[in-house]
């Protein structure tokens, strides 16, 4: 029968929706800059008279270690989650750049509820349980300040958040003072908040073998992160119209989509989340707050822009950014300019943005060039048209 319609196999429809010619510029682009970012750090690296290949093969020799691996991924939970936090505002073309007084701020204040005499009475999930949810609820408050701004003045959120980082950065340090939140020990100029009690503290992870030092166990809360920050914006309603209004907020509108309400609720979600940030040091590492949290903002813009806001894509770039520094310690050893590590990282973010704009640029002249072919292929005629009906 001529109008018996094939069924389309889950295997051929998923090979329809990739198309190879699309693909590939995307696959080629991250490569192509990281290898134009190992070209531009090996010229740096010969005028400082150094060899590239030997610091390269140091540094991969150094970060392939059991105990560097274990540092790579530690270092990685912090950008991750930060990077995520600030993809929720790319998602929506918010720009927060407020990341990092909103995780201080939430770290802070976290570390010293956590810590507080009259919360002995609470066992230690209790207690670890009160801490993100304090943290995430601050973050949320801060970032909610430069959404309120925004959708009730018009005031850009990237004059807001830069300008609420100084400020969070201010009080944090007019509360972590010796006569307010914070305590000095003996011997120390650190001043930090009280210690959490032993039973608060997140167990790490022996998760690679041969290494002396075990992963940090809040690795679990940056996979749930990452799976929670795919599914609510790539599989509900919610993140539908959340980035529908980040695109086009008159056609968002239009569909019945509160954009104002859309932009309070993104920045509100991008402030929880980075007020996660600084818990795996909290919890795992130090146990309290101390003057050194701080300055993961604006690299986890970079690791964002690195991995497209894609779980995935951030994921790799987290991991990347933790090598580079993890590695460049044993730069000093082999005594080469550790600098090295900044110069590519810098170039990588440069390269990846640049070669993903080129890349989309070409997919979008072969798709456009792909449809002109097909409107212009010639149709049936009306007499071929009219034999067939009278047939």
């Amino acid at each position: 029968m001529s109008g018996t319609s094939q069924a389309v196999t889950p295997g051929r429809a998923w090979a329809a929706r990739l198309d190879r010619r699309q693909l590939l510029p995307k696959v080629l682009a991250p490569v192509g800059a990281l290898l134009l970012a190992a070209l531009i750090s090996s010229i740096a690296l010969a005028v400082s008279n150094q060899d590239p290949g030997t610091a390269f093969s140091a540094m991969f020799e150094y970060g392939s270690r059991p105990d560097s691996i274990v540092d790579i991924l530690n270092k990685s939970v912090d950008f991750y989650i930060a990077a995520i936090a600030v993809a929720i505002g790319f998602r929506m073309n918010l720009f927060n750049i407020g990341v990092d007084g909103q995780y201080r701020l939430a770290s802070l204040l976290a570390a010293s509820l956590g810590a507080a005499p009259f919360l002995d009475w609470a066992p230690g999930i209790l207690r670890i349980l009160l801490i993100i949810v304090v943290a995430m609820a601050v973050g949320a408050f801060w970032a909610g300040v430069a959404a309120l701004l925004k959708v009730t003045r018009g005031v850009s959120e990237v004059i807001s958040t830069i300008m609420l980082n100084f400020i969070g950065g201010q009080i944090v340090a007019y509360l972590l003072t010796t006569n307010r939140l914070g305590v000095q020990a003996k011997g120390s100029n650190d001043v930090a908040t009280p210690t959490l009690p032993s039973d608060s503290w997140v167990s790490g992870i022996p998760l690679v073998p041969g290494a002396d030092s075990k992963v940090n166990g809040f690795i679990v809360v940056a996979v749930l992160v990452g799976l929670g920050y795919w599914f609510v914006l790539g599989r509900t309603r919610f993140g539908f119209d959340l980035r529908a209004s980040g695109q086009s907020p008159t056609a968002a509108v239009a569909s019945g989509v509160n954009a104002r309400r859309m932009v309070l609720y993104a920045m509100l979600l991008s402030g929880a989340v980075a007020g996660l940030v600084g818990m795996s040091q909290l919890l795992g590492e130090r146990h309290a707050h101390t003057t050194s949290v701080g300055g993961l903002g604006f690299t986890a813009i970079g690791i964002a822009l690195l991995g497209r806001n894609s779980p995935v894509g951030i994921a790799l770039a987290s991991l990347l950014w933790a090598f580079l520094n993890t590695s460049s310690q044993i730069l000093d050893i082999e005594e080469i300019p550790k600098e090295i590590v900044t110069i590519m990282q810098g170039t990588t973010v440069l390269a990846v943005v640049v070669a993903y704009e080129l890349a989309n640029r070409l997919s979008q002249r072969a798709q456009q060039r792909r449809v002109g072919a097909v409107v212009a292929e010639p149709g049936p005629t009306p007499s071929a048209n009219k034999s067939e009906v009278s047939a």
